[in-house]
């Protein structure tokens, strides 16, 4: 799944909350039209991801085009400092957001509180499809529709 990237300059870094959440309903491309360039993942989203895809519950496939981004020393030690109330994905994710000055993308309610302590943007799920809407590549009622599927 995914290709390796060293380094992505202000990188969206998508935890498996948001993975999971945009491969259930098939819409990854909206993700990929909001940051063509700059959405991505660590290979510990990755790996959480692909254990619900073993599950047969997500589709294994959904995610093979995103960017994987290959941890530094520096991201990988800030990662392991962290919560352990936090997944390796989620931890993993908040480090390369932090040291790259990135956007976390994650639902996870202590992944969000951690990004706020370290002062790292985020958004979630719902804030994705405000901007899909803001941007026009989606309405209003295809974005409700969207949110109504993926929390079913």
């Amino acid at each position: 799944m995914g290709t390796d990237v060293a380094v992505v300059s202000r990188p969206v870094l998508l935890d498996d909350t948001v993975l999971t959440n945009f491969a259930l309903v098939g819409r990854q491309d909206l993700v990929m039209r909001l940051w063509p360039t700059t959405a991505c993942t660590t290979p510990s989203a990755l790996d959480e991801y692909a254990a619900g895809a073993a599950s047969g519950l997500l589709p294994a496939d959904a995610w093979v085009s995103l960017p994987v981004v290959t941890l530094t020393e520096a991201e990988a030690a800030f990662a392991a400092s962290l919560s352990p109330r936090l997944g390796a994905g989620e931890r993993t994710c908040l480090s390369v957001a932090f040291h790259r000055r990135g956007l976390l993308a994650s639902d996870d309610w202590d992944a969000r509180r951690a990004a706020q302590q370290h002062s790292v943007p985020k958004t979630g799920t719902v804030g994705i499809l405000v901007l899909c809407v803001q941007r026009g590549y989606l309405s209003r009622d295809q974005a409700n529709a969207l949110l109504a599927e993926m929390i079913a």
